[in-house]
């Protein structure tokens, strides 16, 4: 009884009573004090959740026995896990705190083995704060309906099931999806289009920026990931080969992790990340750096390509303020900084084609492994959204917008002269601000309205300043080389668009989705269009559900800054472009998209999709240069077509997906910037069908993963039938198979604590592969795969 009495001073009365019926407990040992042979075997293990089911994580967790003696203490997992090991039999006390939760308990009667408790903690504040933010988040993603289109998702889950987890960079996450075609330099297609992909980070459009290598995105920061395709809804304009939905952490326990990450291609990656919910305010900062010798694709098959370094800087913050149970206000930031090396191929000669050059710079030579060619890019953001309910019937957000990105080539001015006849720094950036509103009203059961719009204004500057040597009637070298300035600025760039929508649920099993946009560009061109959408989703049973769509698409074309002007500067020297010039036009396009998803069993999910794109003034882009810049230019028609095969499996630590796609991407006819294109190649387009460069016939992408005795083992497999190559796209590569493995468990580290440890093994067959040889349509130099690399990852909570 007195050690009774002692518990009851240390525990509240509700326990005393409870522990009045139990045994008293034998003395405890702590986990720092040393354990019998019997008690090493002895276990208390739990779980801290809050009111509504969720697991809290880091908080402080202290086991007592009688008397109030404390035998321990523990932390929560990421999980809400705990466990208190080499433990006496007898009758504990489990108490649990954290600040914003009211203190939990339970009491613990342990025998040999393990015994398991749950502790609720009750907010200190009142809990409708979570509920109301789910509730505005549902209403956002109310917002962005998905009816008549294709969408796949990416959950946390799915990213941490790839063998990299979070350091996957999100276009090898893309990859995974069906239809996603790998390119060099980052680079990927969707569907057989070469980019026009826009990116919406929790339902706000990013305003297009210069395009580069880095990946100024990560998939770090995403607690989901959708890839959206097809004949979308009325709210998507402009590009919309693929629409890139990524739902950031908005929620969060106070912590977060530090991971480091590298290995082989002299990789080092560390990042950290911390996030808090403190009161109605929540926030998340996220940060990385990354440096490896492998930055853009090495351009011969050898493991260290020369001349590839890279050094990267990532970051992203996100805050969030309940003003109050109806409205949400929240903040977004993010900066990317890259900085590559143009990779060398050895053994090419200098002035290729004979124009007297060398003896004009004093040489007899040069070696192409010594070029020093470099490019820098810049990539910042920042957005503000209002996100509200009038009603329990209508909600609404409002996000305004800013960004800058830039894109500065830097030659080794000698070497580029040597080989290409002229050496252009070049700088492009482009600066824009915008406003995106969207909203929905509940009308009745069976009618949603929805409604929207989006205008932004851009300002673009592009500096060209190029080395070049003058030449002759003959076309030979005839004086020393002079700088030619070719600086242009286009400022009041504006790009309008606004939707109107209306989801009517005709029957029980049938969902109509129709509506309209119109959308106006004025910068190089001055252009619009009035888009029709439609899209029907039909659920003939709880198990299967079909859909079809028609959109009607109406694409600007990125940046471009080649006008007449610029050709005439460079008449007489080694940087002559003769030839027509028409302008870039906007692209238009009738879609039309149809597929089923089944629900086989409980565990696997199939799927099929097919798809037809017709277009006129098809767009595409190409490197017509060393400056590793992407220019675009029109086909007069175009036309896509292809079928895309999924599935997925899920039964208990096992899951696994695999996709087929099969694509067809053709056009004719070039029709603006043709001075870019030798004679030959407009001619056989004027008259052919082109299978355009970025088209993949045959695409492959499944992977796994497995959860054995702690440790999770992941792998991914791609498959790519070869990208087109040659005169005029005429043929293509040679396809080529790439398998990663991945596995990671949670150990304790001596002097460190727990960690969770990942290894890596990138290309395990080190197959060699050519992404791209430097020949087709826009294709300037060729372009390998990464070969094997094995890379060691720890992340530790903080």
């Amino acid at each position: 009884m007195f050690k009774h009495a002692l518990l009851c001073a240390a525990l509240s009365t509700p326990l005393c009573v409870h522990a009045a019926d139990s045994q008293q407990p034998a003395p405890a040992t702590g986990q720092n004090e040393p354990a019998t042979a019997t008690s090493n075997k002895n276990t208390i293990q739990g779980l801290v959740r809050d009111t509504l089911g969720r697991p809290i994580t880091l908080a402080g967790i202290t086991l007592k026995a009688a008397g109030g003696v404390v035998a321990g203490h523990a932390t929560s997992d990421a999980q809400g896990h705990f466990a208190f090991t080499a433990i006496a039999p007898g009758t504990y006390a489990v108490l649990s705190d954290k600040s914003g939760y009211e203190t939990g308990s339970s009491i613990v009667t342990l025998s040999d083995g393990t015994a398991s408790t749950t502790i609720t903690l009750a907010a200190s504040q009142a809990q409708e704060i979570d509920i109301s933010a789910t509730r505005l988040d549902t209403a956002r993603n109310g917002l962005s309906p998905k009816t008549g289109g294709s969408v796949y998702h990416f959950g946390s889950k799915d990213i941490e099931n790839l063998p990299q987890g979070e350091n996957t960079p999100l276009n090898e996450v893309l990859l995974q999806a069906p239809g996603v075609v790998n390119d060099s330099n980052g680079q990927f297609h969707i569907r057989g289009e070469h980019a026009n992909t826009q990116y919406r980070i929790n339902g706000v459009t990013l305003p297009e920026g210069i395009s580069g290598f880095g990946q100024a995105l990560d998939a770090r920061f995403a607690q989901g990931i959708n890839l959206l395709t097809g004949a979308l809804p009325a709210q998507y304009g402009y590009r919309t080969a693929g629409v890139i939905e990524i739902n950031t952490k908005t929620n969060f326990e106070g912590g977060g992790h530090v991971d480091m990450y590298g290995g082989s291609n002299q990789t080092y990656n560390p990042s950290v990340e911390y996030g808090s919910t403190q009161g109605k305010l929540s926030y998340f900062v996220d940060g990385s750096y990354l440096t490896d010798n492998v930055g853009i694709a090495n351009t011969t098959s050898s493991v260290n390509p020369i001349h590839d370094t890279t050094q990267q800087a990532k970051g992203f913050a996100f805050m969030s303020y309940l003003l109050n149970p109806d409205t949400k206000l929240s903040f977004m930031f993010g900066s990317y900084d890259g900085r590559f090396q143009i990779p060398n191929t050895p053994g090419q000669p200098a002035d290729p084609n004979h124009l007297g050059i060398l003896p004009q710079l004093g040489l007899s030579g040069y070696n192409s492994a010594t070029l020093n060619d470099n490019q820098r890019e810049i990539n910042r953001y920042a957005v503000s959204t209002l996100q509200s309910s009038l009603n329990d019937n209508v909600d609404y957000q409002v996000s305004l917008f800013t960004r800058y990105s830039s894109l500065h080539y830097i030659p080794g001015t000698t070497g580029d002269l040597a080989f290409y006849g002229v050496a252009s720094d070049v700088f492009r950036s482009s600066t824009s601000n915008g406003i995106q509103a969207d909203g929905s009203d509940r009308l009745n059961d069976k009618h949603t309205l929805r409604m929207g719009m989006f205008g932004s204004v851009e300002n673009i500057v592009s500096n060209n300043n190029s080395t070049v040597f003058p030449v002759n009637g003959t076309g030979q070298v005839s004086g020393s080389a002079t700088n030619i300035a070719d600086n242009v600025a286009k400022n009041g760039n504006t790009l309008f668009g606004v939707y109107l929508q209306d989801e009517w649920k005709a029957t029980a099993k049938l969902t109509v989705n129709y509506g309209g946009r119109f959308d106006q560009v004025n910068a190089y061109v001055n252009e619009h269009q009035l888009s029709p959408r439609m899209g029907l989703v039909y659920k003939s049973n709880e198990l299967t559900t079909w859909h079809t769509g028609y959109a009607r698409y109406f694409t600007p074309p990125p940046t471009e800054l080649v006008s007449t002007a610029d050709q005439a500067l460079f008449a007489g020297t080694t940087n002559a472009a003769p030839g027509q010039n028409s302008m870039v036009k906007s692209e238009r396009a009738n879609y039309l998209d149809a597929g089923v998803t089944h629900q086989l069993t409980t565990t696997v999910n199939l799927g099929i999709d097919t798809f037809y794109k017709q277009s006129q003034n098809t767009l595409d882009e190409g490197q017509f240069g060393p400056a590793l810049i992407m220019t675009p230019f029109n086909y007069a028609q175009g036309k896509t077509y292809g079928v895309e095969l999924t599935g997925n499996y899920k039964s208990g630590d096992l899951s696994g997906y695999a996709n087929l796609a099969r694509t067809v991407s053709m056009a004719r006819d070039i029709i603006s910037s043709q001075y870019l294109f030798d004679q030959a190649t407009l001619n056989y387009a004027a008259n052919n069908w082109v299978n355009v460069d970025h088209e993949q016939a045959l695409t492959v992408s499944t992977g796994a993963a497995y959860v054995w005795s702690g440790t999770h083992l992941s792998s991914d497999l791609m498959y790519q039938s070869g990208l087109r190559n040659g005169f005029a796209n005429t043929t293509s590569l040679p396809g080529y198979t790439v398998l990663n493995l991945g596995a990671s468990r949670k150990m304790t580290l001596y002097g460190i604590g727990e960690v969770e440890t990942r290894l890596v093994a990138d290309n395990v067959l080190d197959k060699v592969y050519l992404i791209r040889d430097g020949t087709g349509i826009g294709v300037f130099a060729p372009q390998y795969g990464v070969r094997r690399g094995l890379f060691l990852g720890l992340s530790k909570q903080l």
